[in-house]
């Protein structure tokens, strides 16, 4: 049956004229690599199990440093969460091959080898903008709706696309990996300002563990973090112009939130910490999807 669509979809393809738009995505349920235009990479796309007509909301996965698109999806189960919801699921690997996998390209921020990404590197954002522009003129995403999320150093990546991204993505939700900006080089317990101005408000979910010694919540770690996550969540809050908050509140015996509100847009900001929890994925992801459903672009 499989191979009767593909091949309906392929003489589809064929008889529209050259410059139709054409959505030719993996089978519903199903997860296959994909080639984003010419730029040579791919990702992983998953298709929900029950896709609505038109074009759908996408969520971008980005992966932990050293890791690949793959194995995000293991780690998240988002694809699950795809097929709960119906929004389309795209993982690409990161653009800095390392030893065991790829990092991300976050100008200025030492990737976890130590080394600082250098012109000859490739652009992780303009990578990402490209697979969104395919995507859209194909029909298969709505502009309107776009989102980002990522474990750790993917989560670094997630919040640096809010920074210079607002234009592209809806809301964005770091795992593990909330930032607001680089260091400050003057003083590295706060977020350099300079370095963090999108030019449209930007809703923040974020997901850590308070235990986690990797990217702790209490700020340190290495160079890269320093600053706390409370910080980041703080400059998030005056760059969407939030007039209410910190407020804070137990969700669950081990979970807690923090929320800023009255911001403009709408755009809130909200974190919410796992009591014990380390560096893991530790987003509830129908909470995420709640959250995202709720924006637009």
């Amino acid at each position: 049956m499989r191979l009767i669509l593909a091949a309906a979809a392929a003489l589809l393809a064929c008889a529209l004229p050259a410059d139709a738009a054409t959505c030719l995505l993996p089978a519903p349920g199903s997860t296959q690599p994909m080639t984003i235009g010419t730029t040579g990479r791919s990702v992983l796309v998953h298709t929900p199990e029950n896709p609505s007509d038109g074009p759908l909301p996408l969520v971008i996965a980005l992966h932990g440093s050293g890791g690949d698109g793959a194995a995000i999806l293991a780690q998240s189960k988002l694809e699950a969460s795809s097929d709960r919801h119906g929004f389309l699921l795209i993982a690409p690997n990161g653009g800095i091959p390392v030893e065991r996998g790829f990092v991300w390209n976050i100008p200025g921020v030492p990737t976890v080898t130590g080394k600082v990404p250098g012109p000859g590197d490739a652009d992780d954002v303009a990578f990402l903008k490209t697979a969104i522009d395919v995507l859209a003129a194909q029909g298969c995403v709505d502009r309107r709706r776009v989102y980002a999320t990522g474990l750790s150093g993917g989560g670094r990546m997630t919040s640096w696309l809010g920074c210079v991204a607002s234009d592209r993505f809806a809301a964005i939700a770091p795992v593990v990996g909330l930032r607001a900006g680089n260091p400050l080089a003057s003083d590295k317990t706060r977020p350099d300002p300079a370095t963090c101005t999108p030019k449209h408000p930007m809703p923040v979910i974020a997901f850590a563990g308070d235990a986690d010694g990797t990217n702790p919540v209490q700020g340190g770690g290495a160079g890269y973090w320093q600053y706390t996550m409370e910080a980041a969540e703080t400059r998030w809050a005056t760059l969407n112009g939030c007039t209410a908050g910190p407020l804070r509140r137990d969700l669950a015996a081990n979970l807690y939130e923090r929320l800023h509100t009255r911001c403009r847009a709408q755009s809130e900001v909200v974190a919410h910490i796992l009591r014990g929890g380390g560096h893991v994925w530790t987003a509830d992801n129908d909470a995420m999807w709640r959250f995202f459903a709720r924006y637009r672009r």
